[in-house]
């Protein structure tokens, strides 16, 4: 969320002043960073928004609440960043390309997007912050494609498409200057709209995989699993479905294997005790269903996503705890015939 909120502040003021700019220097790439502040800023309302609206108790209608509502805006702030700002980048280049016009006052400009690099890199140096707090050892290719909160890999890409794009827009300026040619300028916009299309479309694909519904990382799963066998009650998983309904709550789906001598008792008791060392350990398993089953072997279908999920995520043999076996009743032992020989005239 601080993230957020520093993003927010830094493009309010880059557009604010891009804008005094271009009405100052008629550049097409400053009018073209312009618009890209201003869909950035509104990005980031719209991420705020998504993120209240996430927070609303569970209704009838949506009886495991509106988490998902913070992919649906992190989806419409890519849609926005491609229409917005990219369409209208490439538009304009392409109109500046064609009639050209004379840059004024260039050192405004150049003023300006230093200042601009200025202040998006404090934004970006927060984005970096928060993430290291969540990346682990991932890189950054893996943490935006991974990751379940959609704010950071927003805010991480806007920053980074905006710096670039600053570079687009002094390389077009400085060009145009040095030229006496102000195509290039128009070339500073278009590189700009390509820029933005393309974080624009990784946004949507990220996105969209949220929004359709993505299992909890390996990580997650291996650790249910072994929550679930870690005790005497159930014999192992069979298979694991999971969900991120949002990205503080995680739906747990599995069918676990019972004894065929159990009791109804001892099974939900032991489906009661398996269901709290999940919770135990994974604190975002905030629903839970899992399903008794007696184990088939023959019957498992190792081309079920939610099985191979299960042998993937159990650790080896020598790592987990024996299945419990029912205990067999002692025989009795047999009394020893006795080595003393018989009295005289007795049987032997």
């Amino acid at each position: 969320m601080k993230a957020v909120v520093a993003a927010f502040a830094a493009n309010l003021g880059i557009a604010v002043i891009k804008f005094v700019a271009f009405l100052l220097t008629g550049s097409a790439s400053m009018l073209a960073e312009s618009v890209h502040s201003v869909a950035d800023t509104g990005n980031e309302v719209l991420l705020l928004v998504g993120r209240g609206r996430s927070s609303r108790p569970p209704s009838d209608e949506h009886p495991f609440g509106f988490g998902r509502e913070r992919y649906f805006y992190g989806f419409v702030v890519s849609v926005m960043l491609f229409t917005v700002g990219a369409a209208f980048s490439v538009y304009d280049g392409v109109h500046k390309m064609l009639n050209p016009e004379p840059v004024h006052s260039p050192l405004v400009a150049f003023a300006v997007l230093i200042l601009s690099a200025v202040l998006e890199g404090f934004s970006l140096r927060t984005g970096i912050r928060e993430a290291n707090r969540v990346r682990g050892g991932r890189n950054w290719g893996a943490f935006i494609r991974r990751s379940k909160a959609p704010e950071l890999p927003v805010v991480l890409l806007e920053d980074m498409a905006a710096l670039i794009g600053l570079v687009f827009a002094f390389a077009g300026v400085a060009l145009s200057v040095l030229t006496s040619n102000s195509r290039w300028d128009g070339a500073g916009s278009l590189g700009i709209g390509v820029l933005l299309a393309t974080a624009a479309a990784i946004l949507a694909v990220e996105m969209k995989s949220l929004l359709i519904g993505e299992s909890a990382s390996p990580e997650m799963q291996r650790m249910i699993i072994a929550a679930i066998e870690d005790g005497p009650d159930l014999a192992r998983v069979i298979h694991l479905r999971t969900v991120h309904i949002s990205p503080d709550s995680v739906l747990v789906v599995a069918k676990v294997a019972v004894r065929e001598s159990d009791s109804a008792t001892q099974i939900t008791s032991g489906i009661d005790a398996a269901e709290n060392r999940v919770r135990a350990a994974v604190p975002i398993a905030k629903t839970i269903y899992l399903e008794p089953d007696i184990y088939r072997p023959s019957m498992v279908d190792q081309t079920d996503p939610s099985i191979r999920t299960v042998v993937r995520g159990r650790p080896p043999r020598r790592d987990r705890p024996p299945t419990p076996k029912t205990p067999k009743t002692p025989k009795t032992p047999k009394t020893p015939k006795s080595s003393v020989p018989p009295e005289p005239g007795q049987p032997g």
